[in-house]
């Protein structure tokens, strides 16, 4: 009995062919969050993972290099051995910082994505102003863990109201282009029609 409600309950949950097409066009992107939200994240940890592979390699080439200047070795096997030590030296230093890069921006992107998600489902629309606040909220967050001064904090919100901006902006040129309403512009549609409407009655 347990088996067949399991099965009942799973059938009625089940999407038709035409609902999951209808999420798939009325999502972010064209992407539905559950799909958008993971790929995010992968895509910042690849990002942040190149930055701080290539920047951490780099701070440990330099740091070996300073650590060894009085010392340098004179002789072939101590050349050899001495560039083995550097080249992993460098491995390590760029894995090490790379991870830890990757691993803040994939959070991040995370956080933000999931706030934005959040934000469109309690406003019933999806807009820049839910990327805004997602991102604005992101970085109080991220400020106060890091317990930032007022300065840090305010300059880490203008960074954040920059992002959110920008790629609220973005998705809202995509939505248009795709047909998908956005809030503010059916706004000054209705707006716009309702004082050409005015206009057209007194005349």
């Amino acid at each position: 009995m347990a088996s067949n409600m399991t099965r009942s309950d799973r059938e009625t949950w089940t999407p038709t062919r035409e609902e999951y097409t209808q999420l798939w066009k009325e999502s972010r992107l064209s992407i539905p969050p559950l799909i958008r939200i993971p790929a995010a994240a992968i895509t910042a940890f690849s990002v942040g993972m190149t930055l701080g592979l290539a920047h951490g390699s780099k701070m440990a080439g330099l740091r070996f290099r300073a650590e060894h200047a009085h010392r340098l070795p004179t002789t072939t096997t101590g050349w050899y051995l001495y560039h083995k030590s550097k080249n992993y030296h460098l491995a390590y230093g760029g894995l090490k910082e790379g991870l830890k890069v990757g691993a803040r921006l994939s959070v991040l992107s995370t956080a933000i994505f999931c706030a934005e998600n959040l934000f469109d489902v309690y406003r019933g629309t999806k807009d820049v102003f839910s990327t805004v606040m997602a991102s604005l909220a992101v970085a109080g967050g991220f400020s106060f863990w890091n317990r930032f001064s007022a300065a840090e904090t305010a300059r880490t919100a203008r960074k954040g109201l920059v992002f959110g901006l920008a790629y609220g902006a973005i998705q809202d040129v995509v939505s248009l282009a795709k047909g998908r309403p956005v809030g503010y512009v059916d706004f000054i549609r209705r707006r716009i029609g309702k004082s050409t409407q005015l206009q057209e009655n007194t005349t």
